[in-house]
């Protein structure tokens, strides 16, 4: 008997460590995470959820999208809630791969509202320090210098995605910065312009993109500009928030469908 409680008991703590959905021979499956409700509703609509399993108060979606295996996960805004959820994800699953989908404010001159921003790198635009002569940014804070690049691959993968579905004028590529602030200022646009030569604003992707990293989970992150991060941009947000995360959504579901045909 003592035998017996003792195999037991080994085997309930095997399964316990493991991951909770380890994907059979195979592919590993996508993970897909988003900060809103609105950003992966297409997404959940055209899934075949297996499961959900809820996690430190989000909830995980196991299941199929486009023929592929997915987990997708709203994580909620901001840099602290996306990497709690990147980090569950990534810890919990075994993932080939993560992509983050969703809306942003446009930086760059050339890009316009409901644009398609691909993201080569990301940086973290609030990281420094406040002294008696302003804010001074941490520019070389960790081995990146305080750019984290998206996988080559991915980003190439994304952007011919976002071609097919919106067209190769309203498609671009480079940095995007991140920071705990909804951005609606004409010169802090400026700012992250010259600064950080960024062309679109969030803030979530630069937090993803450090748990990836730590991870060594290949990563890309798709934006729809659904304001200009301007003093216009509360307004045209509420106004073009829905469409741009949908299109997001369809450029996401693209790019699995070109997975599935590899």
């Amino acid at each position: 008997m003592k035998k017996t409680a003792i195999i037991l008991i080994t085997v309930c703590l095997l399964i316990s460590s493991a991951p909770i959905y380890a994907q059979p021979a195979g592919e590993k499956p996508v993970g897909i995470i988003s900060a809103m409700d609105s950003e992966i509703a297409l997404l959940l609509e055209n899934a075949k959820i297996d499961h959900t399993d809820h996690i430190g108060g989000m909830d995980y979606h196991v299941g199929t999208l486009c023929g592929k295996d997915v987990v997708i996960v709203k994580s909620g805004v901001g840099k602290i809630r996306a990497a709690a959820g990147a980090a569950t994800l990534l810890h919990e699953y075994d993932l080939s791969k993560v992509f983050f989908t969703g809306v942003a404010g446009g930086v760059g001159d050339e890009t316009k509202v409901l644009d398609i921003v691909v993201a080569t790198d990301l940086v973290q635009h609030d990281y420094g320090q406040i002294t008696n002569d302003g804010f001074e940014w941490f520019e070389e804070y960790d081995e990146n210098g305080g750019y984290f690049a998206c996988d080559g691959e991915l980003v190439d993968l994304a952007y011919n995605a976002a071609v097919e579905v919106l067209g190769e004028e309203h498609v671009f590529k480079g940095t995007i910065a991140t920071g705990d602030q909804f951005i609606a200022s004409a010169s802090y646009v400026k700012i992250l312009q010259e600064q950080f030569n960024a062309i679109a604003c969030e803030m979530e992707g630069a937090a993803i993109a450090v748990v990836c990293t730590q991870y060594g989970v290949p990563f890309v992150v798709i934006r729809s500009m659904s304001d200009k991060a301007d003093g216009n941009a509360h307004e045209s947000y509420e106004n073009m928030v829905t469409v741009a995360a949908d299109n997001s959504s369809r450029i996401v579901m693209k790019m699995l469908d070109s997975l599935t045909e590899k």
